[in-house]
């Protein structure tokens, strides 16, 4: 099974650039979208019904061109949710929750920290809600996959420049530690565990043209819950692939 993430950074302007078609070209089982910036009724319909996928999505309730998520699976989920069932925390459309046969699937845009502290603040609620929320889905016997832009480089190694942006949000101390804690309770990055030294990122800001300096950071990520390892062959950061100022990540898993 192949399992693509991608914050496209505006799901039209993607398509417009040709991402969505080499996404739907790629013969990827689910492909997990992130930043869509749109209401699945702004969408074309090759858009919204690519052949041969189920598709599902999550926008923000408090504007449109904001946020979003969607997912596109050849396997029918068994159930579908929107958001962790927390008002504050769901209204701006970052989580999509498929429940498959052997796992369940999280799709999530995380909040970015910069704007002020409240926004850091909402940050870190919404990081701690969504480990709570995992965690007790774990415990009832559940499998589980989550990806997506986490908007924090957890090691030196996962940025550029890590010192010039040690006071800056998105490799804060305080954000930093909570993928210490997702780490500690077991989940595994992917990417990190088949590549122990590898530098490679996946998001460039593109005022300043980073991406032709690979000036950049690993903020996108796939965990997976420790009874998966055994079937994880691997992971790959697609940085080759334009169209957003975030590269696709993508896992392969094994029956």
């Amino acid at each position: 099974m192949r399992i693509i993430s991608w914050n496209v950074n505006g799901i039209r302007a993607n398509h417009r650039k040709g991402g969505f078609d080499w996404l739907v070209n790629e013969d990827v089982d689910i492909f997990c979208l992130q930043e869509t910036k749109a209401h699945r009724e702004q969408l074309t319909q090759e858009v919204v019904y690519p052949v041969g996928y189920h598709s599902y999505f999550d926008h923000s309730k408090m504007r449109k061109g904001y946020s979003g998520v969607a997912v596109y699976t050849k396997i029918k989920p068994e159930k579908v949710e929107y958001g962790m069932g927390v008002p504050e925390l769901d209204q701006e459309g970052r989580l999509l929750e498929l429940h498959f046969k052997d796992f369940v699937l999280f799709n999530i845009y995380f909040p970015n920290g910069g704007g002020g502290p409240e926004r850091l603040d909402y940050k870190l609620r919404f990081y701690d809600a969504f480990l709570k929320h995992i965690e007790k889905l774990r415990k009832s016997g559940k499998s589980i996959i989550f990806t997506g832009d986490i908007n924090t480089a957890h090691n030196e190694i996962d940025l550029a420049r890590p010192k010039e942006n040690a006071n800056n949000t998105g490799f804060l101390p305080t954000e930093r530690v909570w993928l210490d804690t997702v780490v500690s309770a077991g989940y595994i990055d992917t990417f990190r565990y088949l590549h122990r030294e590898k530098v490679q990122y996946s998001w460039w800001d593109m005022k300043t043209f980073a991406r032709d300096r690979n000036i950049g950071w690993r903020i996108d990520y796939f965990f997976i819950s420790p009874d998966l390892l055994p079937c994880l062959t691997r992971a790959e950061i697609l940085d080759s692939v334009l169209g957003s100022d975030h590269c696709p990540i993508m896992i392969e898993l094994k029956d």
